[in-house]
């Protein structure tokens, strides 16, 4: 059995506005196991990204404790790495020069981790692009560059902010194939919060249902499906798919 490496235990999220407290989160508990892929949804606005937050230790809770391989996460791990919806690539540097610039930042800048780094984009079918600019390339391969760039720097834990949500029905499709791929290859650790439920129940181990704020667990469904060589596209074309889909749409009691 995998050991858990990120523990959420009780956390709660007030905020100070102009018309008094707000309650983002109350009382969320889950844990992750390494290694598996966990997406958080709910209805728009409920706190989902600032658990996110939470989680990466960029925010620090109102109450409740989060840890990430036993330590209390107090502030920003090297072990966590992020994922947004825009994949921040600077226009004015190469493929190559976007992929070790946290290697920059952190002063890690070492020949071994270039060499990890290029090996990434060999890897992952970049390599012939690294002296290309991000304006060179499609959306798809500017995230594929986007996720090598986290890799990079060797996190144990991914976590993805609407990391698609920028993209084209047909090119988010491929994407989420392609990372999801990348990720398992990796072996890494990764909680994604989407708005789209397919996507969740197409890339998840599991799958936390959010309520409106302030957010509470609703739910979290253990999503099994029994194909060899699992790829998003394969769970989208599996019987049970449509189930999950019926029972995590209830749950998030959506009003149009």
């Amino acid at each position: 059995m995998s050991k858990n490496i990120v523990e959420i235990q009780n956390v709660g999220m007030k905020y100070q506005s102009i018309n008094g407290e707000i309650n983002a989160i109350e009382n969320i508990s889950f844990s992750v196991e390494k290694g598996s892929f966990v997406s958080l949804v709910g209805p728009s606005g409920c706190g989902k990204s600032t658990l996110l937050s939470i989680i990466s230790g960029l925010l620090k809770p109102s109450s409740g404790k989060v840890f990430i391989d036993g330590e209390e996460v107090t502030k920003t791990s090297d072990k966590v790495g992020y994922m947004l919806q825009k994949d921040y690539l600077f226009d004015w540097r190469t493929i190559y020069q976007n992929v070790i610039l946290g290697l920059e930042i952190r002063r890690i800048l070492t020949p071994e981790n270039k060499d990890f780094a290029l090996n990434l984009l060999k890897t992952y079918g970049l390599y012939d692009f690294k002296d290309k600019y991000p304006s060179q390339l499609s959306g798809g391969m500017r995230q594929r560059a986007a996720l090598i760039r986290t890799l990079a720097v060797k996190p144990e834990i991914l976590l993805l902010d609407e990391a698609f949500s920028a993209l084209d029905s047909q090119t988010r499709l491929a994407v989420t194939e392609d990372i999801y791929s990348i990720i398992k290859n990796e072996n890494k650790t990764a909680i994604m919060v989407t708005h789209d439920i397919s996507e969740s129940i197409s890339m998840s181990d599991r799958v936390v249902v959010l309520s409106n704020r302030p957010a509470v667990i609703k739910n979290i469904h253990q999503i099994v499906f029994d194909c060899p060589k699992r790829t998003p596209l394969k769970c989208r074309e599996h019987p049970s798919f449509r189930e999950y889909f019926n029972l995590i749409w209830k749950e998030l009691d959506v009003h149009v």
